[in-house]
């Protein structure tokens, strides 16, 4: 390596990796911010995205949908938190920008190409994973919850707005996150550290791992499948495309 690269990279002190930091948190919540400002204008179409699973699941069982609010500042909560999902996953390309950058600032020069690949790749897949949970998953987790209630003609589904919005919510950030775990493994294997013939040795213990994280992750058995499957499939995508990409792979 170059001495002047080598230079470069040890000239960042402790102090000035904080000062590093400081600002891309300043530049990410200022982001974000203005993601929020956006979806204030759209609130209530973006909170129609949000009960639209369990509106068509109750209307194609043969129920009135009703979504109840018990305290008084529910509904303003519910805005306010379908506003923050939403902002953070239109600004997550400028979030995770930032992020990279500040990581980038520790690396080697040849190190640094591959942030500028990765960055637009995470924020993409952030956003992949989000709307394939509300678009996909959501509807058939809802229909299944409102089906396997009609077995029990006593209970009525009068869901608390915030209660179902929480839960939705929630896994639509849980789905965004793990969703960059392509990312994880293909920069382990770029940077020599994880080699591909490891990746598919190690793929009965990934399931498990995928397996135990989903059910740390998730509220109850149905979305813990509808995490765990999606997980497993990106990992061998992430195998393919590492094989694909290395002519001759390094051993770990």
């Amino acid at each position: 390596m170059p001495e002047k690269e080598v230079e470069q990279f040890k000239s960042m002190s402790l102090g000035d990796h904080l000062e590093e930091l400081r600002l891309r948190l300043i530049l990410a919540i200022a982001g974000l911010v203005a993601g929020l400002g956006i979806c204030f204008c759209f609130g209530h179409f973006l909170l129609g995205l949000l009960v639209e699973p369990y509106y068509k699941a109750m209307k194609k069982s043969g129920l009135t949908p009703m979504l109840q609010a018990i305290s008084p500042a529910e509904t303003f909560m519910v805005y306010m938190k379908t506003c923050l999902l939403f902002g953070l996953i239109i600004s997550s390309p400028w979030i995770f920008w930032q992020l990279w950058l500040f990581v980038s600032a520790g690396l080697y020069k040849n190190e640094k190409r591959l942030v500028k690949l990765i960055t637009p790749l995470s924020a993409a897949l952030f956003i992949t994973g989000s709307f394939f949970f509300l678009e996909v998953i959501a509807p058939v987790m809802m229909k299944f919850f409102v089906n396997f209630r009609l077995g029990f003609k006593d209970i009525q589904s009068a869901f608390s707005v915030k209660q179902y919005v929480d839960f939705i919510t929630g896994l639509t950030l849980i789905f965004g996150l793990t969703f960059q775990s392509p990312i994880v493994i293909v920069a382990l294997n770029k940077l020599g550290i994880v080699s591909t013939k490891t990746l598919q040795t190690l793929r009965k213990y990934v399931i498990l791992a995928i397996v135990t994280v989903a059910a740390l992750l998730t509220p109850e058995m149905v979305s813990l499948f509808a995490l765990a499957v999606p997980l497993y499939l990106l990992y061998e995508i992430s195998i393919i495309f590492c094989a694909v990409t290395n002519k001759t792979p390094k051993n770990s």
